[in-house]
């Protein structure tokens, strides 16, 4: 291909077609889920902790993922090289020992207590008298909101750029979309079209870059050109080298696989699942669909870049539009609508899972559990408020990205952060360590919000935020919690949560 040249994506008949029925699919998914999701808010939350282990494997995976992958880690690789790899390697082994040893307890916990957010747990575990429950459901909300309209801005730029159509049509018609499954299916219609996209996601990033690998004359000569490529690089001949960054990147890099156990949408999958005693075989299942999807992702981008030697050769000139253009090139028509189908799932898979927390942040944590407690509320109208919450707020993230489009993109680059170290080392501590109490707790998610977005602010150059933010939370948890008396019955707590055999301590 002539370097330089631009070249401009366009959606077929055969493309457009693919894409409508998949996303008929998914409004049909929601649509058979409505019955069981209306039985009340545990089955509209949490599926009933009805969920088996492949879905819970998948959708746990592909919700943590969003465009980032798809986008993001593509053009990632396309700039970097191999050594973008250690972006994938801390969150692929973090979530496998989550499955491992975190989950199990946080479910069984969470059983036992009738719990179905992340603010129930925190509130149960420390006999919390509403302070903690009020602190979690705004830090939750205030990232959430901003999460979900970043998600949806993004739908609708793939959709605009892939078809043609205005961007605020395309915003609207994502929204649309999501809203109509979310609102009609809840968990159970969510897991299901997650589990769905991650086998459309790993399709996808498996076929595009052997395509483009057949193409340029098979893997022997694709490594051959990598090797020629690198040594006219600016990178300095390192273009293939995994160990080509600094020492602080490869932290910040790693650092990304502390946000797992802090973000409410993925610990909502562990309390979903039907048996505990089943996490095992998740973790090799979800950890082999990660290990898929982020080697295609990373081989995406190293094909791209000797297709596209300069960032002038794709469209407007961005590495984030790497993957639909390598796509475009070398798939057939209805093939390219599927690859747009699995961006869009990349989006939406995430979006829906944080419409859900949002929502149970109002209504189970500040409705049932504050404006109406001690009274009981019919389980019809819980869920026909969780309905109308989730409405609210795919509105409010719509007008978000309209009117602050740049703050929302700013906030979503520490969403993830925020999340993780507020609630993941609270919730690791909480689950392990029977000396944890609720000042701690108050104190570690404080600290590890405030340090992200201070760190976001003024240090971002030095390291990922959520790598100071992280350690500083677990620390200042574990002082507090030293100079204060944990609640009682703490021992029997952890008694419930920890698999036979194993000590408290």
């Amino acid at each position: 291909m002539e370097e330089g040249l631009t070249i401009q994506i366009d959606a077929t008949p055969g493309t457009i077609i693919s894409f409508i029925v998949y996303i008929l699919l998914i409004i049909t998914i929601g649509v058979l889920s409505s019955r069981f999701s209306s039985r009340g808010i545990t089955h509209y939350f949490i599926g009933g902790r009805q969920m088996g282990r492949l879905v819970v494997a998948m959708s746990a995976v592909v919700s943590g993922r969003s465009a980032w992958l798809l986008l993001g880690f593509t053009g990632m690789a396309y700039t970097m090289g191999m050594s973008a790899l250690w972006a994938a390697v801390g969150y692929i082994f973090v979530e496998f020992l989550l499955f491992f040893y975190y989950a199990g307890r946080i479910r069984r916990f969470t059983e036992k207590f009738d719990c179905i957010t992340l603010p129930d747990f925190y509130t149960e575990r420390f006999r919390d008298k509403g302070s903690l429950r009020l602190l979690v459901v705004i830090i939750i909300t205030l990232f959430m909101i901003a999460y979900v309209s970043a998600q949806l801005v993004a739908g609708g730029k793939a959709f605009s750029a892939s078809f043609n159509i205005p961007d605020t049509s395309a915003l609207l018609i994502t929204a649309a979309v999501v809203l109509i499954y979310v609102i009609l299916g809840g968990f159970l219609a969510v897991s299901l079209i997650d589990t769905i996209q991650a086998f459309l996601i790993m399709a996808a990033l498996i076929v595009v870059p052997v395509i483009g690998i057949i193409d340029i004359g098979g893997f022997s000569n694709f490594w051959v050109l990598l090797n020629e490529f690198e040594g006219g690089d600016p990178a300095g001949g390192q273009f293939i080298n995994p160990l080509a960054l600094s020492a602080g990147a490869m932290i910040g890099f790693l650092g990304i696989g502390l946000g797992p156990p802090g973000n409410p949408h993925v610990i909502s999958r562990y309390m979903s699942i039907k048996n505990p005693d089943t996490f095992k075989s998740v973790a090799f299942m979800g950890t082999i669909a990660n290990i898929i999807m982020a080697a295609g992702a990373l081989f995406v981008g190293l094909v791209g870049r000797l297709y596209y030697p300069e960032t002038g050769m794709l469209p407007a000139g961005d590495t984030e539009n790497l993957y639909p253009m390598l796509a475009w090139e070398h798939l057939t028509p209805v093939l390219f609508g599927l690859v747009i189908a699995s961006i869009f799932a990349a989006i939406v898979s995430t979006a829906d899972s944080q419409l859900l927390v949002g929502a149970s942040a109002v209504v189970r944590d500040v409705y049932e559990k504050m404006v109406m407690k001690g009274k009981k509320v019919p389980q019809p109208r819980l869920v026909m408020l969780s309905r109308s919450i989730v409405f609210l707020l795919v509105v409010l993230a719509i007008i978000m990205g309209w009117v602050a489009g740049d703050l929302v993109f700013w906030l979503v680059l520490f969403a993830w952060a925020g999340l993780g170290a507020s609630f993941g080392p609270t919730t690791i501590l909480a689950l392990y360590w029977k000396r944890t109490t609720r000042a701690g707790v108050i104190s570690g998610i404080i600290t590890g919000a405030v340090t992200v977005i201070l760190w976001n602010l003024f240090l971002s150059d030095l390291i990922y935020e959520l790598v100071p933010a992280f350690a500083l939370s677990f620390i200042v948890t574990v002082v507090v919690s030293l100079m204060t008396s944990p609640p009682e019955g703490a021992d029997d707590m952890l008694e419930t949560m920890k698999p036979s055999g194993r000590k408290t301590i």
